[in-house]
């Protein structure tokens, strides 16, 4: 009866040690398919949710983003940004090199993490994280604040380009939910 029982466990321990690995592949491959995220969390200064306020916007460019980590954001990170940011912004159908009023996206990256070996075995979680605002370029008026996560989430997305992309991902998500209601 003893042994039944070890033996049961040993079956039922293997059974979720290989769903275990089975859901990580599955991660592991949506990953791939759908690259690096993204996310934001918006001040509350451009009004209600919902309200398009950079509508009336016909350019948007890319100012300046730096390091606000010590040195610690990897200059890779930073000169990649810039090209990600365009790349997320023509995706989305939002305007550049356009005439008229213009907003300049700028800010700073002020978190950087790859990661660690424990990261590897259970599951990597990476992350940049940066202060950004959107700059009416003829007034120089803050028009809004958010801070914004680049983050990978499986090995297949690992990377400073990989962060980079999920950064422009995540400033261009908040950008888009204030320039139009529509997708």
């Amino acid at each position: 009866m003893k042994t039944r029982n070890i033996l049961f466990g040993l079956f039922v321990m293997a059974i979720l040690a290989s769903t275990g690995c089975m859901s990580r592949l599955a991660k592991e491959g949506l990953g791939v398919a759908t690259g690096a995220k993204g996310a934001f969390s918006e001040a509350p200064s451009m009004g209600p949710k919902g309200a398009t306020p950079l509508r009336s916007y016909q350019d948007f460019q890319v100012g300046k983003i730096t390091d606000d980590f010590g040195g610690r954001t990897p200059s890779l990170l930073l000169a990649t940004l810039p090209g990600q940011i365009r790349k997320e912004l023509k995706e989305e159908e939002i305007p550049t090199g356009r005439a008229g009023r213009t907003i300049l996206i700028q800010g700073r990256v002020f978190y950087y993490e790859k990661a660690g070996m424990m990261g590897q075995v259970f599951g990597p979680l990476e992350e940049a994280i940066a202060e950004i605002q959107l700059v009416d370029k003829d007034t120089g008026r803050v028009v809004g604040t958010a801070v914004c996560v680049g983050r990978s989430t499986t090995t297949s997305n690992q990377g400073v380009e990989k962060k980079a992309e999920g950064l422009a991902k995540g400033i261009v998500g908040w950008i888009a939910s204030r320039y139009t209601t529509e997708k």
